[in-house]
């Protein structure tokens, strides 16, 4: 009885197992069928226009040439600078206010992370009439709109410090104490012992950093408008889908798309075990 009771318990999680590594199978192929269609409109050059069809009826790198000869460069120069930079500055931030929330304790200090807590919950949308005129008085818009984008980025990234503080108070303090009595300074502790036992959340840290300006469009349009020299990648290939445009620029578009789309990929694939390893070591305590 106890057998047949074993074989049914594994054949149903046979089945279990099954129906859902089929359901994960789909999803996969229905997220990944956009970009394949890209890819594939990116070869095309019969004809640079809207077609009806996927498959291109003749294969070439011409995309990619005129995508050279183009303000890509100019528009992908700034988009890396602005995501390096954000990557180092937003990583400093955060990695200090999370090792000082977590190791320090001093008066008002729960009511300064209810306090960012609070504020981090209103959109940024908000504040963005009043960023905008505040880089302007700075002449940080329109051409020079890379380190307006920049700045902006790292000013407030100490609030996110939630997930990284999370992952620092897993790290024993008594590591901090023996540093401390060997005659560690604080900055010490931080960089040769706290650091590389967090290598997962640092790591988590700069990939977070680093793909949100890479991708971003919404401040990037408002405060880089009306010249290609500071403009990123997704305002400017924003522009090839203009009406007047779309017709000669759309596989030089999906051409874009896959150039954008390959070094954030090979990253994340890349730092995919301490991006996870990140979240749920942070996820632990709060």
């Amino acid at each position: 009885m106890s057998n047949k009771r074993h074989m049914g318990l594994r054949a149903s999680a046979h089945i279990s197992n099954t129906l859902i590594y089929i359901v994960l199978v789909v999803m996969s192929v229905v997220w990944l069928i956009p970009f394949i269609c890209i890819v594939l409109q990116s070869f095309r050059v019969e004809s640079t226009w809207q077609v009806g069809y996927v498959i291109p009826q003749k294969w070439g790198w011409d995309n990619y040439v005129a995508l050279w000869n183009s303000d890509f460069k100019r528009w992908y120069l700034n988009t890396f600078i602005t995501a390096l930079a954000t990557a180092v500055g937003q990583t400093v931030f955060v990695l200090c206010m999370s090792y000082t929330l977590s190791r320090f304790r001093f008066k008002m200090r729960q009511g300064l992370m209810r306090f960012m807590l609070v504020l981090g919950m209103f959109p940024n949308m908000l504040a963005m009439i009043v960023l905008y005129r505040v880089l302007k008085d700075l002449g940080l818009t329109q051409a020079n709109a890379v380190p307006g984008l920049i700045l902006v980025y790292i000013a407030s990234s100490g609030m996110g410090y939630y997930v990284s503080k999370g992952f620092f108070d897993t790290i024993p303090k008594s590591l901090d104490e023996a540093a401390r009595v060997d005659g560690a300074t604080r900055a010490q502790v931080l960089w040769k012992i706290i650091l590389p036992l967090a290598k997962p959340i640092v790591i988590y840290t700069i990939l977070t950093a680093f793909m949100a300006p890479w991708g971003d469009f919404v401040l990037a349009r408002y405060i880089s408008f009306g010249t290609s020299a500071g403009m990123n990648v997704a305002v400017g290939m924003y522009s090839w889908l203009q009406q007047d445009m779309i017709g000669q620029r759309y596989t030089m578009f999906c051409a874009g798309g896959v150039v954008v789309a390959i070094p954030v990929t090979i990253l994340f694939m890349c730092l995919q075990k301490y991006y996870v390893e990140g979240v749920t070591g942070g996820a632990v305590k709060g």
